[in-house]
């Protein structure tokens, strides 16, 4: 009786944990380059082992122009 409520059960549990989860839309982050102090705009999330490369704002921007609106406002850019 156990190997047919997993079989049923755990299939439930992962469905159901994908249904929770909320629809991706685009992403835009501001990044900061250390050695030319400047920020721009990606559409990747990006990855933390870049050499000077580093996230100016935690904040993930629906659209391009909110983030380089940002770019405006954050202190990290405007340095």
């Amino acid at each position: 009786m156990k190997p047919v409520l997993a079989g049923v059960v755990f299939p439930l549990i992962l469905g159901s944990a994908a249904l929770a989860q909320p629809a991706k839309g685009p992403a835009f982050y501001v990044v900061l380059n250390s050695l030319t102090k400047t920020c721009t705009v990606v559409d990747q999330t990006p990855k933390t082992d870049t050499p000077n490369i580093t996230v100016a704002s935690d904040t993930i921007y629906k659209t391009r122009a909110e983030a380089e609106g940002a770019i405006k406002t954050l202190k990290p850019c405007n340095q």
